[in-house]
């Protein structure tokens, strides 16, 4: 119906009302879909099988759906993978991103968002991603949580660091104050605060200003955007 072709997925749900309507709504799109109900069935099939995405629940059985991810990428498992959290929280969000998924949906999400985030990451298919995340000579390691400019180590905070994780993830990308507050603070956190400048402020102070470097540079009326070559020279004394 959707006229996607026969993309295959594999969604990974213990939950059977959710995972009923998964493969309904997947195969009325056009899909063709496998069910696994556990962590480790669903490691199991998408190891031994190609499939072109894979929608995993955080909370499964026996394995987490943060461990399933880690042990794919860590057994050089490339498929695009969308997570699912019942839980609206930013610690979750970033587990899941450092665990290597592509993307994430919390619960209760439409089918239709389901859709269009699936059709995203199947045309863009399994690439490798780098260990650590980097734009010139800036680099993040997600598993440490450790940044660098050259061979300086940079010391962070949290905030400070999820804001330049999220950069490093789209390099050259305008990412709007809204993006950055969604991603890096929970809904509730007030919008109209200067949370978001203040700690782009911070990370600048560090970054770039330390180093004689820009490379995060405000897009009037836009948001920020991290250069993708890592920075330019400061002409600023």
């Amino acid at each position: 119906m959707g006229g996607v072709g026969r993309v295959r997925v594999l969604v990974v749900e213990d939950e059977p009302k959710m995972a009923g309507l998964l493969r309904r709504g997947l195969e009325e799109e056009g899909y063709a879909v496998d069910i696994a109900t556990d962590g480790a069935e669903g490691f199991g099939a998408a190891i031994s099988r190609d499939y072109d995405a894979v929608v995993l629940d955080v909370m499964l059985p026996r394995l987490s759906g943060f461990e399933v991810c880690r042990r794919l990428r860590r057994d050089g498992v490339w498929v695009p993978v969308l997570m699912l959290t019942a839980r609206d929280a930013v610690p979750d969000r970033i587990a899941g991103l450092d665990g290597g998924a592509d993307d994430y949906l919390t619960k209760p999400f439409h089918l239709d968002e389901l859709f269009a985030r699936l059709r995203a990451l199947t045309r863009r298919g399994p690439l490798a991603r780098p260990t650590v995340l980097g734009a010139g000579d800036l680099r993040a390691d997600p598993a440490s949580r450790r940044c660098w400019r050259g061979e300086t180590e940079i010391v962070l905070t949290a905030k400070e660091y999820a804001l330049l994780e999220m950069f490093l993830r789209r390099p050259g990308a305008v990412l709007t104050r809204e993006m950055l507050l969604e991603h890096c603070w929970d809904f509730a956190y007030e919008s109209h605060s200067n949370v978001v400048e203040v700690h782009i402020r911070a990370l600048r102070e560090k970054i770039d200003r330390a180093f004689g470097v820009v490379s995060l540079e405000t897009v009037r009326g836009a948001g920020y955007r991290l250069r993708a070559e890592g920075g330019r020279t400061d002409p600023r004394p």
